[in-house]
């Protein structure tokens, strides 16, 4: 099964800098998008092949997420059920027969890390969110996390410390997450590979020179170790200032 995961900074912007030609031609089964910017039924957008499964910002033009799947699910579910953080689109649940698929579009910090406070306190609900589905059956969480995990995961990390994205709390956040069960899978196969990021400022040519972070991720249950095939970054795609991160499962 392949499954890609994309931050693509406003989905109109990115359907005319190449989007459907990688979807199309890298026929994932499930295929999720960050950062959608957008209502549905702004754009004539057609994916066939695809169910398709949109939670907008009510914020137009702000944050959003999508699911693009071959199979239909058992069900989807919108937002995490807590009305403090299901206004902006962040989240959507998919369940298929043997495991919860979570689309994530996690809160930024923000500069001067004026929404720290409340970043924090949506790691832990959405980590408890994410364990009681884990209780039911195994997890595939993707998305952009907002976060560099560890000195490898970003070029400049003496730098930023104390930078949205990097700072110790957000960083002990995504630490408390992997020991609640789960496994960041392009880790668990590349654990020490470095350059490997998955997105890049715009500014001072940061991709040119390979500057950047990994802050998009495929997550899964500790149960489904034995079903990672691959993970991978397509450094190469443009279109957003992120790109695109895949996960193979047996």
């Amino acid at each position: 099964m392949k499954l890609i995961s994309w931050n693509v900074n406003g989905l109109r912007a990115c359907m005319n800098k190449g989007f459907k030609d990688f979807l199309e031609k890298e026929a994932a089964d499930i295929f999720c998008v960050q950062e959608t910017k957008m209502q549905r039924e702004q754009a004539t957008f057609d994916f066939p092949g695809y169910y398709e499964y949109w939670n907008s910002a009510e914020k137009k033009g702000y944050s959003g997420t999508a699911i693009f799947t071959k199979e239909e699910p058992i069900r989807v579910v919108y937002g995490i059920g807590m009305p403090a953080h299901d206004t902006e689109g962040r989240v959507i649940t998919a369940e298929f027969p043997n495991f919860y698929l979570v689309n994530v579009y996690t809160p930024n910090s923000q500069r001067g890390l004026e929404r720290l406070d409340y970043r924090q306190q949506w790691e832990d609900d959405f980590r408890q969110y994410l364990l009681a589905l884990d209780s039911e059956k195994p997890v595939v969480l993707c998305g952009d996390l907002n976060v560099a995990h560890k000195e490898i995961d970003l070029k400049n990390w003496k730098t930023n410390r104390k930078n949205a994205g990097f700072t110790d709390e957000e960083r002990a956040k995504m630490t408390t997450l992997l020991e609640a069960g789960f496994t960041d899978t392009f880790r668990y196969l590349y654990p020490d590979k470095e350059g490997a990021y998955s997105w890049w400022s715009y500014m001072f040519q940061a991709r040119e020179k390979n500057a950047g972070w990994r802050i998009d991720y495929w997550i899964v249950s500790n149960s489904l170790d034995d079903k990672i095939e691959d993970a991978i970054i397509y450094s190469d795609i443009m279109g957003s200032d992120h790109c695109p991160v895949g996960l193979i499962l047996k």
